[in-house]
């Protein structure tokens, strides 16, 4: 089932950052109160370490009982452990080596120069995806009914092009209807070899939010808001179970069409 997109407009990207955050540690407590422990995938990109780098400062940060969040990503560069370029490498500098997270539940997809670096049978990304996927399903327990956990909380940087997570226009990972994690090869932006998540499991978190601040978004939201297909624009295709929110600033918002476009946004 489809889930309407629910549009948040902030006047600039800094005040996005800082009401994503405020709006993360909500959601988070709430999932820990409700269910004990929480769950998040978290993006890499401007907006997603930008809305790290707000949580890591935020003055509610500590109402997080850190020891009980799991974290996964939904996306990753595949390059060596501790580059500068990994999304790993990046929120840990945001955030991550600040909060005293328990590393047993922290899930960083695999790096170039680990047991995957040369695939036997398959190429190094296509190994370490299926070695995520392997992750993904061994933490889904009967009640997910599905081959990944029911994340709480699943954020996706939009790309100028409408790309999500390492899902790009047209690209066979885009198209992808049964695994859960795919290597992906020749990505229009470097480096080409990336490991990500793909439709079906993004589709399987309580709420999917997609972040855009900037004018280079634009075009991006009004094309993924208006009603493209997903292989073409496949931010359109994200969507979670219960909400799908797009948190977006005034200069990433400026093309969307008048009806779209929410009246009271602060």
């Amino acid at each position: 089932m489809t889930t309407a997109p629910q549009l948040v407009v902030h006047h600039d990207k800094e005040l996005m950052a800082q009401a994503a955050a405020a709006r993360l540690i909500t959601k988070i407590v709430d999932a820990q109160a409700a269910r004990g422990s929480a769950s998040v995938v978290l993006t890499g990109g401007r907006n997603g370490n930008g809305l790290l780098a707000a949580l890591s400062s935020a003055p509610a940060r500590d109402a997080v009982d850190w020891s009980r969040l799991d974290l996964w990503w939904g996306d990753e560069r595949f390059l060596p452990d501790g580059d500068p370029e990994r999304n790993y490498t990046q929120a840990r500098e945001a955030l991550l080596d600040s909060v005293p997270l328990d590393p047993a539940r922290v899930h960083p997809m695999p790096a170039s120069d680990g047991t995957y670096a040369k695939g036997a049978d398959a190429d190094g990304a296509d190994a370490a995806a299926a070695a995520y996927a392997a992750e993904l399903a061994a933490a889904a327990g009967p009640e997910d009914h599905g081959p990944v956990p029911t994340f709480d909380v699943l954020m996706l940087g939009v790309g100028p092009d409408t790309h999500v997570a390492s899902l790009f226009p047209e690209s066979p990972a885009v198209r992808e209807t049964e695994r859960t994690v795919v290597g992906v090869h020749g990505a229009p932006k470097p480096p080409p070899t990336r490991v990500s998540l793909t439709l079906p499991a993004i589709r399987s978190a309580r709420e999917v939010w997609l972040l855009a601040a900037g004018e280079d978004k634009a075009n991006a939201a009004a094309i993924a808001l208006s009603g493209a297909g997903e292989v073409q624009a496949p931010a359109a295709g994200a969507y979670g179970r219960s909400r799908t929110l797009w948190l977006l600033d005034a200069a990433a918002a400026s093309q969307l069409p008048r009806d779209l476009y929410p009246p009271a946004s602060p």
